[in-house]
């Protein structure tokens, strides 16, 4: 059986309260547990003591037995001297979606390219400038045919 020591949500609409509970993974969030081992209220102030409050005894004895905290209960556990400090896994959630970074690739590709033509014009004129300048052929014809007339 893999277990999780996990929160478990209570309270109202827009007033969380969580019990820490040791359960079967398998399990909902909110169903059946095995055993309650302290309480989490976020709504309390970050350095009050009832915040977060373990059976640190019966907590070791759930990990002792290889059950797994979720990464919540993971950071109360280092926050309270039980484990050491784990470093975090970047699950990339602020990377934009798949079709967001097809359009931001295509919009660079054809910025990319008008670069690319913008340097290919400066190089052409600056070509132009430095060619020597060919003289125009005598036009000899134009003028044979005004004497003609």
């Amino acid at each position: 059986m893999a277990m999780k020591i996990r929160l478990a949500r209570g309270g109202s609409k827009k007033r969380p309260h969580y019990a820490i509970v040791a359960t079967d993974s398998r399990m909902p969030r909110d169903g059946r547990f095995i055993e309650k081992l302290g309480t989490y209220n976020p709504l309390l102030p970050k350095d009050s003591e009832q915040r977060v409050q373990m059976n640190m005894e019966r907590v070791e004895y759930w990990l002792g037995q290889g059950a797994q905290p979720t990464d919540r209960i993971a950071r109360f556990l280092e926050a309270a001297g039980v484990r050491e400090k784990a470093e975090r896994k970047n699950m990339k959630k602020a990377q934009p979606g798949k079709k967001a970074q097809d359009r931001i690739k295509e919009r660079e590709d054809k910025a990319a390219a008008a670069k690319e033509a913008e340097e290919e014009a400066k190089r052409a004129a600056e070509e132009a400038k430095n060619a020597p300048a060919e003289e125009a052929p005598a036009d000899d014809a134009p003028a044979e045919e005004t004497a003609s007339e």
